[in-house]
């Protein structure tokens, strides 16, 4: 079992930064795919950004590509994404998900995360 626990989130203007942090316990951190996923009211759950065990290799949404950043530090067990040049469109409950075994090719596929936290709501007003 894999417990995620995210923190971060908040209620910021459009154009400014927010930095999410998830930390994961109960498992090698390092053995895990990690990813951010985000779900809007009425919305279905979407991909974010995620990254690799060793982080090696990052991918992104066309939405938050160059301005967001996802990385890990495996020392720390913990996986972050900082947000910057935030937009009303970025609010969202935003979550932090893991699995050991997925596929890069599959990667940005929600349902393909067998471990998730319990999700950091960010609000971008205006």
């Amino acid at each position: 079992q894999v417990q995620l626990v995210e923190s971060g989130g908040g209620l910021v203007q459009a154009g400014g930064s927010l930095r999410l942090s998830c930390v994961a316990s109960g498992r090698t951190f390092s053995i895990l795919v990690m990813g951010w996923f985000r779900q809007a009211p009425g919305k279905e759950r979407e991909f974010v950004a995620a990254i690799t065990r060793a982080g090696g290799a990052s991918y992104y949404a066309d939405s938050v590509k160059a301005r967001f950043t996802i990385s890990r530090d495996n020392a720390k067990n913990t996986m972050y994404l900082q947000m910057n040049n935030l937009k009303p469109e970025d609010t969202a409950v935003y979550y932090c998900a893991a699995d050991p075994t997925l596929a890069i090719m599959t990667i940005r596929v929600h349902t393909r995360y067998d471990y998730w936290g319990q999700g950091t709501q960010v609000t971008v007003s205006s």
